[in-house]
């Protein structure tokens, strides 16, 4: 895996898109709720846009990866400005059945957002090599706070270039 040199990070992104603690809900929809209506306003995209793009992706099959992670996202692009993509992480209240392969329990989301259709493939590559990383899952395990898992996520791709 490796970072050109126009290409974000992913700690690039979740320090744009934030972390995010305490998220409630008992269902997905409930908790998508919450989490996108706690995320800070997206000039171009209407929270209720956001909301229901992300909730038609889900409605078409679960964006539980397993582990008790959950990659929500729109399906389509919502942005035009690569300046606004991110990555919201967000650790929720009390794991939510996400109707996941593996049968696990959600407790943790990354929300993608990005401005195209590579960009978005390129963000789920990252993130799923983390997810194959067993001290990310030991940060977000313990909930680590926010200084911690973005070192951890830049001393990484430092190692891609």
């Amino acid at each position: 895996m490796g970072l050109n040199e126009t290409e974000e990070g992913l700690a690039e992104l979740i320090e744009r898109g934030g972390i995010y603690r305490d998220i409630r809900g008992t269902n997905p929809r409930e908790v998508l709720f919450d989490f996108i209506g706690s995320l800070p306003l997206i000039p171009s995209v209407p929270v209720n846009k956001l909301f229901a793009a992300v909730q038609e992706r889900e409605a078409l099959m679960s964006t539980g990866i397993g582990h008790g992670i959950a990659l929500p996202h729109p399906r389509n692009p919502l942005i035009t400005s690569k300046s606004e993509q991110f990555v919201a992480l967000a650790f929720l209240d009390a794991p939510v059945d996400w109707n996941s392969l593996d049968g696990e329990w959600v407790d943790t989301l990354f929300l993608i957002v990005s401005v195209s259709a590579r960009e978005h493939l390129q963000t789920l590559s990252k993130i799923n090599f983390f997810c194959r990383e067993e001290n990310f899952y030991r940060l977000l395990h313990e909930r680590a706070g926010q200084e911690d898992l973005l070192r951890f996520i830049r001393e990484t791709e430092k190692t891609w270039r």
